[in-house]
């Protein structure tokens, strides 16, 4: 979809710092990961998908809050999770989001109106929106941007949920970012409908194919879409194609997709047609662009060393944040 909107100089540079911002980020913490025992577990990196990520985050306001699945790195970020936090989250240090307890697929700030990074298939589906419902009865205008993958768009939970998203016209965007890959299971495999948005259409919602790999289109479609929910005017799906240049998780070698299929992609960047459109637009010299780049070197360099020096969760930290009682002690012999 094309795009007629004349966005300002410091919308795309800002566009830019922050695609570059979390490509960056995601790279050095992949490096780390191969060392062993920097970071453990689970990860899925968002190399690819940043568009989307900027895109939102200019259509929509800081108190609008963010949920989101395990690819949960980028998004957290841009909201206002600092590298630092992020990188000792990784780490699985005390002074990480989640105060090192959540790992990659569970970040989260309350402060910054991030709800998490969820594990579980589809599961942060039916919670989006009832952030959406707490949002609706406290008498808010705030609007709630409900990430899933097209994995998770197949599964029942969806469905329950739009139902009662559109009869209670909740304040959502639900967005499928279509990476076009359920690990390594093709759109084209697991459905008759390959076009994720025309779900939609069961309920009588607002639905749109948006380009991921472009922030201006992104910032249009979200907005619009943003635009009707403040206005009480209820739910809208946004499929939002985009494509992830790494395997699903960092285990994942990606042997199911044709080196010529990734090399497509790669020639639709998203940071790299940002770049582009700054330059062809007079908004940078080469010499910000230089310097935007080492900044933001320097800030993750910065956060690798803020992960590694801080310190390991105590042991009576274990059972907190689990149980509602605050009062709850758990003692280590």
């Amino acid at each position: 979809m094309a795009t007629n909107t004349q966005f300002s100089k410091e919308t795309y540079l800002y566009w830019y710092e922050l695609m570059q911002l979390i490509r960056q980020f995601e790279l050095k913490a992949e490096e780390k990961y191969k060392m062993a025992g920097k970071i453990r577990g689970f990860f899925h990196a968002y190399v690819g998908q940043e568009a989307i990520a900027a895109g939102c985050m200019t259509a929509t306001r800081p108190e609008d809050p963010f949920i989101t699945a395990y690819r949960d790195h980028g998004l957290g970020m841009a909201k206002g999770i600092t590298p630092n936090e992020a990188m000792a989250e990784l780490y699985g240090k005390a002074t990480g989001c989640a105060k090192g307890k959540g790992g990659s697929m569970h970040f989260f700030s309350k402060e910054h109106h991030f709800f998490g990074g969820h594990g579980i298939v589809g599961g942060q589906i039916g919670v989006g929106a009832g952030l959406a419902f707490a949002e609706q009865y406290r008498g808010t205008d705030n609007v709630v941007l409900c990430f899933f993958g097209d994995g998770a768009a197949r599964q029942g939970v969806l469905h329950e949920t739009f139902n009662l998203a559109m009869l209670w016209k909740l304040p959502v965007v639900f967005i499928c970012e279509n990476n076009h890959y359920a690990m390594g299971t093709s759109v084209e495999r697991t459905s008759n409908v390959l076009d994720i948005y025309k779900l939609a259409d069961g309920f009588e919602m607002p639905g749109d194919s948006v380009d991921g790999m472009n922030p201006e289109t992104v910032h249009e479609a979200v907005a619009r879409a943003v635009k009707r929910a403040r206005e009480k005017g209820g739910p809208t799906l946004l499929e939002i194609k985009t494509y992830r240049y790494k395997g699903h998780s960092i285990s994942d070698p990606g042997k199911y997709r044709t080196k010529e299929e990734l090399e497509e992609y790669k020639s639709k960047d998203p940071i790299l047609l940002t770049l582009h459109t700054i330059k062809e637009k007079g908004l940078a010299t080469d010499e910000e662009i230089a310097a935007i780049d080492k900044r933001i070197e320097d800030v993750v360099e910065a956060a690798v060393k803020f992960a590694e020096e801080s310190p390991f969760p105590d042991a009576s930290e274990v059972l907190k944040d689990v149980y509602a009682d605050p009062n709850y002690e758990f003692i280590v012999d």
